[in-house]
């Protein structure tokens, strides 16, 4: 009487067959990182690059208020949105674009003693002026071109137009670097402050906000 052939045990199978699997496949694929945010425009060259702190690349995972805090040429108005609380109001979900003054736009706009009036005693004022430089959802500046117009949370209308390599906005401000990203954010640094309070600055102004 003839005897069955014994199998190989199921336990010695299976990692061969694995193995097998893994020599004909290769390695796993891994995700590729990112492309790092392209920051554009004149001013761009005179901030953080690089593995400098507050380069592009750093500020894309902070969120907006940190990476505000980041930049060199918005230190007032990171202060005046630290200041009005007016973040806390944005709307939710949708993120926003924000038209960001520099620190000389906001010399060259306010003096001293009007400034801080508006941060110590009008905050109103203040929220108001600050919602004339947000916009609902997160918008490249070539898309703001391309839309040609964009409302900012006051209600305002703003004109945008290309002007030679350059975004102008309301025929006032220039996007001087623009396309940074932070979480649910773009943020344009403009020369130029928006909004309709009144030109304050004049020639013996002497400081820095």
């Amino acid at each position: 009487m003839s005897h069955p052939r014994p199998t190989r045990p199921l336990r010695l199978l299976v990692p061969a067959l694995l193995l097998a699997l893994t020599a004909c496949t290769g390695a796993p694929a891994t995700d590729a990182a990112p492309p790092a945010p392209q920051v554009t425009g004149p001013l761009c060259a005179a901030l953080p690059t690089g593995t400098d702190p507050g380069n592009p690349t750093f500020l894309a995972d902070q969120p907006v208020d940190q990476a505000l805090r980041w930049m060199p040429t918005l230190t007032t108005f990171e202060a005046a949105l630290r200041t009005s609380g007016v973040l806390t109001d944005l709307p939710t979900g949708g993120g926003v674009t924000i038209l960001a003054p520099s620190d000389d736009a906001f010399a060259a706009k306010f003096s001293e003693d009007n400034w801080d009036d508006l941060m110590a005693r009008h905050t109103d004022q203040l929220r108001t002026l600050l919602k004339a430089h947000l916009i609902t959802g997160t918008h490249r500046i070539d898309d703001l071109v391309k839309a040609g117009t964009a409302t900012t949370l006051d209600g305002t209308t703003v004109a945008i137009t290309r002007t030679g390599p350059a975004a102008r906005l309301a025929d006032r401000a220039d996007a001087v670097c623009a396309d940074y990203q932070a979480t649910n954010t773009r943020i344009h640094i403009i020369n130029a402050v928006l909004g309709p309070l009144p030109t304050t600055a004049n020639d013996t102004d002497q400081r820095a906000h």
